[in-house]
């Protein structure tokens, strides 16, 4: 991709009680996630990059996420929610986005305090096996389900927490054909992507055995990578999608990363406690994607995640030596791509994720060294008995 890149993040997190308990669908309700929404500020004028969307939710940086009940004219009759979402406009850099997020972040902090809930970075849901929807998908409803492959699969999203990094190069222009091969190479490469941001050991009250319970069961029924087209433009029939038309002007010739797991953009969001762990990791790995969309010489392309691939990167992590040497590989072209580049610190933000991968640490790594000490599983009250949800085949839904 040539020219140079503008960023936007969109962020979701995960919101605790005071117990420590997680506050998800089954016990938060969108009253509560409204009432700190409506005590943040309103978008500033001229954000015509931010959608708001049909349903009126996204008036703002941060908004309710979560699923959207409809009843058979289409109108929204419910919505559960399962956390709080910040979205930042696009910014010209890696530093301008990182600090804005960081700024909108310490702000959501300081105000779910006042409502009793704290934000926080986990991957997966720690204890919940499933999302269903009660009553049943109306006919309206399941009309919505079989429209794409995302909406079919949209249950996984009410169980895991994840950023979208998007960029975009204006320079490159908007063919279809270049974004859609941008898309591809992302999503070839996820599985050696996404290791530095595994953060959900947890699943069904305890560790599951691996670092990423949200990649185990996530990439490659969801996407790992879309683009965004002219609304004129045909889309490629895969599934999951590859690429999407945009839903506003500012969407065209967006590139989405789709498939890390969530991570902190400051220190209270972090359950394992990042204060002795470096910076925080949205730069990073804002850089690592655009190094890798400029790289020229990965030539892997895949228009749908390999799904096998991300289930072992997932279960071994780094300790494997097929998936560190793919990190590897990864992180060496993008060394290299952006070793000229005009912005310097994209080189000091790769090298933190080398010490990172030298190390073979992950903040999922840091969360069970901190359950083996007697930290417990965020998410769960330190003197809860959790009873794990049966696993059963879930009743899709959308987001």
């Amino acid at each position: 991709m040539r020219g140079a890149a503008r960023y936007g993040i969109e962020h979701e997190l995960a919101l605790l009680r005071p117990d420590g308990t997680l506050a998800d669908f089954a016990s938060l309700t969108h009253a509560e996630v409204a009432a700190v929404v409506d005590e943040l500020p309103g978008l500033p004028e001229g954000q015509a990059d931010l959608r708001i969307g049909d349903a009126g939710i996204r008036r703002k940086h941060w908004y309710a996420e979560g699923y959207e009940r409809l009843g058979e004219d289409g109108a929204l009759t419910r919505f559960d929610p399962k956390g709080i979402e910040i979205r930042t406009q696009v910014h010209d850099s890696v530093d301008a986005v990182a600090r804005a997020l960081a700024d909108d972040a310490r702000l959501l902090t300081d105000v779910a305090a006042r409502h009793g809930l704290r934000p926080v970075a986990i991957g997966h849901h720690p204890w919940r096996a499933a999302y269903r929807l009660d009553p049943p998908p109306n006919a309206h409803e399941r009309a919505v389900l079989a429209s794409s492959p995302e909406e079919r699969t949209a249950h996984l999203h009410m169980l895991t927490w994840g950023p979208d990094l998007n960029l975009s190069f204006p320079e490159a222009g908007t063919d279809a054909g270049l974004l859609a091969d941008a898309a591809a190479k992302l999503t070839c490469y996820s599985p050696f992507l996404v290791p530095w941001s595994f953060s959900s050991p947890f699943r069904e009250g305890r560790p599951w055995g691996g670092l990423s319970a949200r990649t185990s069961r996530r990439t490659g029924a969801r996407p790992a990578a879309l683009a965004y087209l002219d609304p004129g433009a045909p889309l490629l029939p895969t599934d999951p999608s590859l690429v999407r038309h945009a839903g506003i002007p500012g969407e065209v010739g967006r590139i989405e990363f789709k498939a890390f797991d969530a991570v902190a953009a400051i220190a209270e969001e972090d359950p394992a406690d990042p204060a002795t762990a470096g910076p925080a990791l949205f730069g990073p790995l804002l850089s690592l994607l655009t190094g890798v969309l400029r790289d020229d010489t990965l030539t892997g392309r895949r228009r749908t995640p390999d799904a096998a691939a991300h289930r072992r990167a997932a279960l071994r992590g780094w300790s494997d030596p097929a998936v560190r040497a793919g990190s590897q590989a990864v992180l060496d072209a993008a060394t290299a791509a952006l070793r000229d580049d005009d912005d310097p610190g994209h080189l000091d933000r790769l090298a933190l994720l080398r010490e990172r991968l030298d190390r073979r640490e992950t903040p999922a790594d840091r969360m069970l060294a901190r359950y083996r000490a007697g930290g417990g599983v965020t998410g769960i009250a330190p003197t809860a008995v959790v009873t794990p949800v049966p696993s059963a085949p879930p009743t899709p839904n959308r987001t």
